[in-house]
């Protein structure tokens, strides 16, 4: 089976000169939730723009499972973006009916079960929601669609610490086996040990490729404390 996602020799400069990603070379398999990690300016939403098909590389490849970022792998592809992007004039339900005609592999029942549980309910208009409850909303859709390559940028990020373990629960109880999260976040502590690898990011290079189990037997340290020492933070 090929990998879920590949990169080779990838790289993306802006008009201004900058070099967002430099030649990034990447292979990731299926089954496994990766933490995307790097200060700001590393290059993750760079490279989660190139995975969406949002930007297009300026040299080098990206391929999902086989197949350049488009309308195919959109299909695939079930994306967080940091910002919400959520209409406020419509209702919860309203939300559900338009990812259900949208994406093939969105679960209904799946999102009304979710949504049950965090007492938001269908009839609600988003503009009413608090900005966390959006972002909880925005999550259900996102996983509750079978994809197999789940993009998650910043998902607990501006949510309460009490909701976070609920909201990682959810990441890790809604996606296959064969599935692939990629999760990009500030809050290292907070997610680590849901994490199966670590790709650490620096002015656009990767600078460790690693499985969290390796870090912690070879390394004798957390994630987080790794980071802090790579990163100097």
């Amino acid at each position: 089976m090929k990998p879920i996602l590949e990169c080779y020799g990838l790289s993306k400069s802006y008009s201004n000169g900058r070099m967002a990603l430099s030649n990034l070379n990447l292979s990731l398999e299926r089954g496994q939730i990766i933490g995307l990690l790097g200060p700001n300016g590393s290059g993750k939403t760079t490279l989660i723009k190139l995975i969406n098909d949002l930007l297009v590389p300026t040299e080098g490849y990206i391929h999902i499972d086989g197949s350049t970022p488009g309308a195919e792998t959109k299909k695939i592809v079930s994306y967080l973006p940091e910002r919400t992007y959520l209409t406020p004039s419509w209702k919860v339900a309203d939300l559900i009916s338009y990812f259900e005609d949208f994406y093939e592999d969105f679960q209904r029942n799946r999102a009304e079960q979710m949504l049950e549980a965090l007492g938001i309910e269908l009839h609600a208009k988003l503009r009413t929601l608090s900005k966390g409850a959006r972002e909880k909303v925005q999550l259900v859709m996102v996983m509750s669609r079978d994809a197999s390559l789940y993009v998650l940028d910043e998902p607990i990020g501006g949510v309460d610490p009490a909701s976070r373990d609920y909201i990682l629960n959810t990441i890790l109880t809604n996606y296959n086996e064969n599935a692939t999260i990629l999760l990009s976040t500030h809050l290292i502590s907070d997610i680590e040990n849901i994490l199966d690898r670590v790709l650490f990011l620096q002015n656009g290079q990767m600078v460790l490729n690693a499985s969290v189990d390796d870090i912690r037997m070879e390394q004798k340290k957390s994630v987080d404390m790794l980071f802090r020492e790579v990163f100097r933070c």
